[in-house]
């Protein structure tokens, strides 16, 4: 039968138990193993000259026994062997205390050997075994000469080590619980953020696109060009068809902004400077906020050209759509329009970048898209 440590813990353990349960494992032979030893080396100094054969005799058993303790913990075989020379050792001492007990006083030596032996091996075993040993032993010590007053002692002790043992498994147990309930909660919350994101990522991007057209359409009425309105729902759906994933690869930003600038209705003025591999989300919070500047520039401008700039900044990028139109007061603008806030301040704040929105009635607009790593 294996040792308490897998056998009482009746749950699949956590980290946390495991390690408790491990380090019962490992650290209780060795303890005693090398307290009894120590104690039979006192032990020795307090046994009569007549009886030194025997004395030294139950020092050897003792070494040999701290030996398989040990070696049993470093390589993890052997906990039978180790029990039984563990249980020996202590009848032996208990058996043979009539001979090496000094003429007066109790044999401390034999009763430390049955505490320490009794207290330990309830923390390695199930009471099926320890139980009827514990009982074993103090039979054997209280014939042998021993006084019948410890035993209540030892069994209290007993009682108290295999409540510790207990009362310290439940603790690593609900540790475990509670770090598996954060855990949950983490992910829960992980799972919710990231959804929110995408919410705002899908919002904006229908702002982009069909809301945009919707919002074209219903402002000029009949006004409207058929073929203009069919030539914005044809950009839009290859918006929709072509947005990349969201990953954590990195990507030529510069390529994107030129497909951009192409597709574009206006005359775009572009200047590109050399700069580094961006992020998915990055790239594409860099194109869908230029594409609604751009966007912006073509329904309120009412100019049909556009300047686009794109620089280096250190590590990072800085993105500029300039236009000499209209203008307007930005902060004229209602709360409920998601053009500026949505598709461009609040998405680049979502990677981390930045947003500025620079413009004046009659002074034209510039917008100012800026992503530094890190």
């Amino acid at each position: 039968m294996p040792p308490l440590s897998p056998e009482d813990a009746n749950p699949a353990p956590g980290d946390v138990e495991a390690g408790f349960l491990v380090a019962i494992s490992r650290f209780a032979g060795p303890v005693r193993g090398i307290g009894l030893a120590l104690i039979s080396a006192f032990g020795l100094l307090s046994v009569p000259d007549d009886a030194l054969p025997v004395g030294l005799a139950l020092v050897g058993l003792v070494l040999v026994g701290a030996v398989a303790d040990v070696v049993t913990s470093a390589t993890g075989r052997g906990a039978r062997v180790t029990f039984a020379l563990a249980v020996l050792r202590a009848g032996v001492v208990c058996a043979t205390q009539a001979w090496t007990v000094p003429a007066a006083g109790p044999n401390l030596w034999a009763l430390n050997v049955l505490t320490i032996t009794a207290i330990t091996v309830q923390w390695e075993w199930p009471p099926t075994w320890t139980v009827p040993v514990t009982a074993g032993l103090l039979a054997v010590f209280v014939l042998s000469g021993g006084a019948p007053f410890t035993v209540l002692r030892v069994l209290v002790e007993c009682l108290l080590a295999r409540l510790a043992f207990h009362l310290l498994l439940r603790s690593t147990r609900g540790v475990d619980e509670l770090r598996a309930r954060q855990a949950a909660l983490e992910r829960a919350e992980v799972l919710a953020r990231e959804r929110r994101r995408r919410e705002r990522e899908y919002l904006a991007l229908l702002h982009d696109t069909a809301s945009a057209t919707f919002l074209m359409v219903a402002l000029r009425g009949r006004t409207a060009d058929p073929a203009e309105v069919a030539e914005h729902a044809r950009r839009d759906l290859d918006v929709l068809r072509d947005a990349p994933g969201l990953d954590d690869r990195l990507v030529d930003v510069e390529s994107s902004l030129r497909a951009v600038a192409e597709r574009s209705p206006l005359a775009v003025d572009a200047h590109w400077e050399r700069v580094p591999l961006l992020p998915v989300p990055v790239t594409l919070a860099l194109v869908r906020a230029v594409q609604e500047a751009m966007a912006n520039v073509a329904r309120h401008a009412g100019v049909r050209e556009a300047g686009l700039r794109v620089a280096a900044d250190g590590e990072g990028v800085v993105v500029t759509v300039v236009d000499t139109g209209h203008g307007f007061e930005p902060g004229d603008v209602p709360g409920h329009r998601r053009g500026i806030r949505g598709s461009v301040v609040e998405r680049m704040a979502a990677v981390g970048g930045s947003a500025t929105v620079t413009s004046r009635p009659g002074d034209g607009t510039t917008v100012r898209l800026a992503w530094p790593r890190g």
